[in-house]
């Protein structure tokens, strides 16, 4: 059953209702969380397997991600729940995405199982790209000898990459990117992600004060993802397929006894109405953490001053889109 479309990737969340145009597909596998340089590794490699074949190039994620399954209770840690890493793998050239349910059974399923039963028969797959970390199954019992040795008994093609990377791309992972972005130093986890870290989200209602003082903001709520560090911002802005420099507030909003946090974004010479679009905010460098002011005139001036900062710093931003 399809569950929704978004860029250029279909998706598909039961592996037993998949339609032939969705089968027989090259398979990159893995959570994919932030879709760094390492991923795109897998990818690119897969990318290369399918098109050779003339066959469609698809990722296997898991949705909820396993440590969510795991720990329901822990802090959110995603850098990108299925809305931004769809937009991301297809950027990188995804088509199909199967989003498989982290659930129950999918955690007591064996690996021999979801080899046989989810991949081939399920997913008719071609061929299986994964990283060499690549562990699945029940216990985490199944490793990439495991899924080779499947492969060549079945006749399905198997590519298992080295580590990407040396120096500071070493052995690159989602969690050196989280530190990164949680000790607000975005320009660092983005040469590690090879794209800067973005948000994909619906604007929300405000409480509309931005438009008062002459800095109208989109406001974009980061349920489900990352905590980065609280302060402003230089982003980038998606909208409708056009690019826009921008500045943004990530925070409690001090000034105004809020508690609650939330991105408000203002986008730089821009004129129409946001509410109920969806937006990409990419952060591309950090300006200063969040503090109160005396007042709206000092938060006005000092918002001025942040835009001419972002301004500056965008026009010597050289890092590319995702998949550009």
């Amino acid at each position: 059953m399809s569950g929704g479309k978004i860029g250029r990737a279909q998706i598909y969340r039961d592996w037993r209702q998949v339609p032939d145009v969705a089968r027989a597909c090259v398979i990159a596998i893995g959570n994919f969380d932030g879709v760094h340089r390492g991923h795109q590794a897998v990818l690119g490699q897969a990318r290369r397997l399918a098109e050779a074949r003339g066959v469609p190039l698809a990722a296997l994620v898991f949705e909820p991600h396993p440590r969510q399954y795991f720990q329901p209770d822990a802090p959110h840690f995603r850098l990108t729940p299925l809305a931004t890493k769809a937009w991301l793998l297809a950027r990188y050239g995804v088509s199909v995405i199967y989003a498989l349910p982290f659930d129950h059974d999918m955690a007591e399923r064996s690996a021999q199982s979801f080899l046989s039963e989810v991949l081939r028969d399920g997913l008719g797959a071609k061929h299986l790209v994964v990283g060499p970390d690549f562990q699945f199954g029940k216990g985490r019992e199944g490793t990439t000898e495991t899924l080779t040795t499947f492969c060549e008994a079945n006749g399905l093609g198997a590519t298992v990459l080295a580590p990407v990377g040396e120096g500071e791309f070493a052995k690159i992972s989602s969690t050196a990117i989280r530190e990164l972005l949680e000790a607000g130093d975005p320009a660092a986890a983005a040469r590690l992600m090879g794209h800067w870290w973005s948000v994909v989200g619906m604007v929300e209602k405000g409480d509309q004060r931005g438009r008062t003082i002459g800095f109208p903001t989109a406001n974009v709520s980061l349920r489900g993802y990352l905590q980065p560090a609280l302060g402003v911002y230089a982003v980038k802005v998606e909208i409708a397929g056009t690019l826009h420099g921008g500045v943004a507030n990530f925070g409690r909003r001090p000034t105004f006894d809020k508690t609650d946090v939330l991105l408000e974004v203002h986008v730089f010479d821009f004129q129409g109405d946001l509410y109920g679009q969806e937006i990409v905010v990419s952060f591309v460098g950090y300006l200063r953490p969040e503090r109160k002011f005396a007042g709206l005139e000092e938060l006005k001036a000092q918002i001025a001053t942040d835009a001419q900062a972002a301004r500056e710093l965008l026009s010597h931003s050289v890092l590319s889109t995702p998949g550009g």
